[in-house]
């Protein structure tokens, strides 16, 4: 669904009532993300503008603006469904989207271009990046943004979402994990010997912080994506100073350069992660050289507050739990696996656990779909337990699928099996630290699971349960539970 820009996404959210405005004086310093942290409480929260910062009430950015997709309710708003609309229904409108493509348009300009400053105008503190959490290692500009770097040697655009803190007026240290787009762009880059262009893009319609953190299938730039979810082009211009384009109605855009010389590293670190822990210890990393910044007139900055905790989900597991859902259905239909009938990701691990939903008809299957997704680039840093189960059990009812794993899972059967040694996700604490330093390996390392919950094609039919390989389950007899029904009231029940 077309907004146009922020501004239009803030109204349409405003119509639908589910944005809450706060006039009250709110500091950057923390305040900002306790409130944040609150109102995001289980994932039932509306969106908040913050329209009074302390320091910055009459400076070049006065307002922040989080949590536009921290409920399903305005995912599914994204995508021109009713609110009310089910998961599998939001599911299903992000697999049709990834799988789509709408191509971008490049226009003059925009109203991005209402402000440019080069040269010694420009300061990131001008910017009301807020200290999210007590223990962050600085004040994190990038948590919510569309991170614009190009590939070298084919030209493709990516649109990536990684942190990124303020270093100094002028400088971005970010942390680069190369299995990422922009990682493996750095790579190429350095074996060039060469600086990489970098933009990033900071409030604009909702589907840019979706498509920009979806894994996205390689060699498709996001920005077609963000079409398809929209349902029409994204009007793109070029940058000032550096050769990438970005949205032409966005609210802010930071362009730069990063350098591959270590002697430009400035630190970075740690950061409230999605994991729900500090994450990516302080340590020296790239940082970015601020070339430009442009921006609207009254900027919106946008940003967001990460972290999952037991009862507290945060805007980046709501999207992972649609966009993680959808991408690996996607990679199973790519690969061929069959029978698959519901596919889930929980928003309580952001895409750590995936649960398949699938109709066996060969030994092996649940097997299949696991090695399917761990061979894909999806995978890197999501997926590291997968869970498999019949088609009868409610994926999205854990008391259901707590049952398979009681009396469906034999260990003995090699219904548990680990596949170690892979890449995965350099911020999961349960990972040794020694094994978490992106400047030595490049990425983490994980052991994955996979738990088949599926009744054994191994066993033999037996006789007694009617050519079943398993018991008759205890349901009742639909003509009793029709008569108990028609009775309920004769019994003195209400």
């Amino acid at each position: 669904m077309v907004f146009g820009d922020l501004r239009g996404w803030i109204e349409a959210l405003k119509e639908a009532g589910e944005i809450h405005e706060i006039d009250a004086e709110v500091n950057w310093d923390r305040e900002l993300g306790a409130i944040t942290r609150r109102v995001f409480g289980n994932g039932n929260g509306p969106a908040v503008l913050f329209n009074n910062i302390t320091d910055y009430q009459n400076g070049r950015c006065q307002r922040l603006f989080t949590g536009g997709l921290s409920n399903f309710s305005r995912i599914a708003m994204m995508f021109g469904l009713p609110k009310d609309a089910t998961i599998a229904s939001i599911v299903k409108a992000a697999r049709d989207a990834f799988a789509s493509k709408v191509e971008p348009v490049i226009v003059d300009s925009g109203p991005v271009k209402e402000n440019i400053l080069t040269g010694d105008d420009i300061d990131l503190y001008e910017f009301p990046a807020p200290q999210w959490h007590p223990k962050d290692g600085g004040r994190y500009i990038n948590t919510f943004q569309g991170t614009v770097t190009k590939d070298p040697d084919t030209g493709v655009e990516n649109v990536g979402l990684y942190r990124g803190m303020i270093g100094s007026k002028n400088t971005l240290p970010v942390l680069i994990i190369r299995p990422q787009n922009w990682g493996s762009h750095l790579t190429k880059h350095e074996a060039a010997g060469t600086d990489m262009p970098v933009a990033f893009v900071y409030g604009w319609e909702p589907s840019l912080p979706f498509a920009a953190s979806a894994p996205i299938a390689a060699g498709v730039c996001e920005y077609e994506v963000m079409g398809a979810i929209r349902g029409a082009p994204v009007e793109l211009v070029k940058c000032e100073t550096v050769d990438l384009m970005v949205p032409a109605s966005a609210e802010l855009v930071i362009e730069g350069f990063i350098p591959t010389d270590p002697s430009t590293f400035e630190m970075e670190g740690p950061f409230g992660e999605y994991t729900g822990y500090m994450g990516g210890e302080r340590g020296l990393k790239h940082s970015t050289r601020v070339t430009c910044i442009s921006h609207r007139n009254d900027p919106i900055f946008r940003g967001t507050l990460e972290g999952n905790l037991p009862g507290m989900v945060c805007e980046d597991s709501i999207m992972c739990s649609i966009q993680r859902a959808a991408a690996a259905w996607n990679v199973l239909d790519r690969a061929g696996v069959p029978g698959i009938t519901d596919v889930h990701c929980p928003a309580a691990n952001n895409g750590l656990t995936l649960i398949i939903q699938m109709k066996q008809t060969y030994r092996g299957q649940a097997k299949q779909a696991a090695m399917a997704i761990w061979g894909s680039s999806a995978a890197h840093l999501r997926y590291k337990h997968v869970w498999v189960v019949d088609e009868d059990i409610d994926i999205h009812d854990y008391g259901a699928l707590d049952w398979a794993f009681a009396y469906r899972v034999n260990a003995a059967e090699d219904d548990i099996l680990f596949f170690p040694g892979t890449f995965g996700s350099p911020l999961d604490p349960s990972t040794r630290l020694e094994y978490r330093d992106v400047q030595k390996f490049g990425t983490g390392k994980w052991c994955r699971v996979l738990i088949d919950a599926t009744i054994n094609l191994d066993f033999e039919p037996q006789e007694a349960y009617g050519g079943e390989r398993y018991p008759p389950s205890v349901q009742l007899d639909p003509a009793d539970i029709a008569l108990v029904e028609k009775r309920w009231k004769d019994y003195g029940f209400d």
